[in-house]
């Protein structure tokens, strides 16, 4: 895992900027705390800070094959999990290795099989290949779009990096967002191949770039497709069952401590015990983290997508398996610290309004960074199998994303944006253009009819707009502190497979994410396997709500350029109502002032409006 970062430019002489590529190389520093390198040509810098995590003493980037016609070089990052079986392709077909690490790997897959690699891994990363046979530019993005890719087109090329920060550090690119970076940061629904920034954008997940002297062309190599599903139900969760043997198997391996996230729910502590499964053959055991608040039990509020406590079945979960297991005490104070603040709205770049979700998540993958370097985590298999409540309601059949149905009231209407500012956004109007694009994307199977073809667009929606934004924040948070975090249920054969499985099978037994309790029933605790979904626990710590009413307070008085977007009337209500009073809305409007607050002192943003 690392950072990657990059120039093109076929007007200027790059090696006179030198100090640009090193300044645009050092943020990416966090995501890459073992190793810096940097590569510069006429035409090309590149520039690459690396975490360790398989051959150690080798993989030093940005990597170079000499071939007969000129040179490739390549800044890469994530990781090929078949690189083993790739080598070993590579070497039938006349391949010699350096190093035993799989960058070299999918370095010289691409000069045996072009473009075309991408057909050959499995894997999450994000990588850029300089061809210097053709003067070409090279950029693909995992399936999934696990790792984050970022892109700036210049009059004479493009600016590339891992985050926003290493692009924004170029003298060519403005830290200046418009209309469409504020609709993209209030919307509630990430639109694919978007940024907030003016003129930048990402690499769409399972697509290519290239750019050479022409300009630039894009490739979709994969999506999501829609096939007839013919397996039975005991097939299908036979199935399940083996995709996740497979892909746990591959997850682990690394050449440094690996532990996974532990919450309790069916899909980390499936992944717990499977995992310890694999490595007890090896003579380990399984490392686990959970996170969880003082006096949680006294404070907790059940809610929608959280209506149980994680520490009991966390622990039963950690007895089970017999897991080497770590509670992680975030108390108030130190989540509302503002320097914490700071870092998760540095590490995202984006000032989201999740404040003390992400302030947890920042300071656990810290915590787990000082025993591990490389985290399974379960996130997304509420997208895959769908877990979350609104795939069972009414929301289900709403006429616009489902995990926004209700909640218009909250965004727009219920205050969060000033009043000057919510007619010239037009959010609503946006949040609906997205929704029917996303919706006429969705793949047809002929046919299907009724709830099925509904769940089917559903589950789309899902996977491509919602599970995106989790994706990055998971990345994010841990690549700020250098941890690697890995995904199993993200592996795109268990995504297309399951995605194809009609609703009446997901739901065979009335219940959310049937297949995959099905699939691990027999490894875990009767009381997890039969646990409803919970999502990532939040503070209710009255002293953390007095805290960020004080903080929102304070940027009122300073007049903060963060409460120019935001209602600043009902802002004023939410610093200064009995915290014990304080509703969701005010604490969503709180949460996204701070966050704003952070944002702008931190990238000073010309907004555009």
């Amino acid at each position: 895992m690392c950072g990657i970062t990059g120039w093109v430019s076929y007007r200027r002489d790059l090696t006179e900027h030198q100090n640009d590529i090193d300044v645009m190389t050092e943020t990416m520093s966090c995501r890459g705390p073992d190793a810096a390198g940097v590569w510069v040509a006429p035409h090309v810098a590149l520039g690459h800070r690396r975490l360790a995590v398989i051959d150690l003493p080798g993989g030093a980037q940005p990597m170079t094959v000499e071939t007969p016609d000129g040179a490739v070089s390549m800044v890469y990052s994530g990781e090929a999990y078949n690189f083993t079986e790739l080598r070993s392709e590579l070497r039938r077909a006349g391949q010699r290795f350096d190093t035993d690490s799989d960058t070299e790997v999918v370095l010289r897959g691409y000069v045996v099989w072009g473009e075309k690699l991408v057909e050959h891994l499995n894997g999450m990363y994000a990588f850029a290949i300089w061809d210097a046979r053709t003067e070409r530019l090279v950029m693909i993005r995992d399936r999934m779009g696990i790792k984050p890719f970022y892109y700036f087109e210049t009059e004479d090329g493009v600016v590339f990096g891992s985050e926003p920060k290493a692009i924004l550090a170029n003298p060519t690119v403005a830290p200046v967002v418009g209309l469409d970076g504020l609709r993209e940061l209030f919307a509630g629904a990430k639109t694919p191949g978007t940024a907030v920034w003016e003129g930048m954008r990402e690499v769409r997940p399972g697509e290519i770039i290239v750019l050479d002297r022409g300009g630039m062309r894009r490739h979709t190599y994969w999506q999501l497709r829609s096939e007839p599903h013919t397996d039975s139900k005991d097939e299908t969760v036979a199935h399940v069952r083996a995709l996740l043997d497979d892909i746990v198997r591959r997850q682990l391996v690394a050449d440094v401590p690996r532990c996974t996230l532990l919450s309790g729910g069916l899909d980390s502590s499936a992944l717990t015990s499977l995992s310890q499964i694999h490595l007890a053959p090896q003579g380990e055991t399984v490392r686990s983290f959970a996170v969880d608040f003082p006096d949680q039990d006294k404070h907790f509020q059940a809610i929608d997508v959280s209506p149980t406590q994680d520490t009991p079945y966390v622990h039963a979960v950690a007895e089970h398996v017999g897991c080497d297991h770590q509670d992680i005490i975030l108390d108030g104070a130190s989540l509302a610290a503002p320097e914490v603040r700071r870092a998760a709205v540095g590490a995202r770049d984006l000032p989201v309004g999740i404040g003390d979700r992400d302030n947890s998540l920042y300071l656990l993958f810290a915590a787990v960074r000082r025993h591990s370097t490389v985290a399974l985590s379960g996130e997304s298999a509420d997208e895959v199998f769908g877990g979350y409540p609104w795939f069972h309601d009414e929301r289900r059949y709403a006429e616009t994303f489902p995990w926004l149905a209700g909640r218009h009231s909250l965004v727009e209407s219920g205050g969060q944006i000033s009043e000057d500012l919510k007619p010239v956004l037009g959010l609503d109007d946006h949040i609906a253009e997205s929704y029917r694009t996303a919706v006429a994307e969705a793949p047809a199977l002929d046919g299907e009819t009724g709830l099925d073809q509904r769940m089917r667009v559903v589950s789309y929606l899902h996977l491509t707009r919602m599970v995106q934004s989790l994706l990055d924040r998971k990345d994010r948070m841990s690549m700020a502190v250098g941890l690697e975090v890995r995904v199993p249920f993200c592996d795109h054969r268990l995504v297309q497979y399951v995605f194809n499985a009609p609703w009446s099978l997901k739901t065979f037994d009335g219940r959310e994410k049937s297949l995959l309790r099905a699939a691990t029933r027999d490894v875990l605790p009767e009381a997890v396997a039969n646990r409803k979904k919970s999502g990532y626990p939040g503070t209710f710590d009255p002293a953390y709500v007095a805290a960020i009413q004080s903080q929102g307070a304070d940027l009122l008085r300073a007049g903060h350029a963060a409460t120019e977007l935001v209602n600043r009337e009902r802002l004023t209500e939410a610093t200064t109502r009995p915290a014990a009073d304080l509703d969701q809305q005010q604490r969503m409007l709180l949460e996204r002032t701070l966050d704003l607050g952070a944002w702008f002192d931190i990238h000073h943003p010309t907004v555009r409006v």
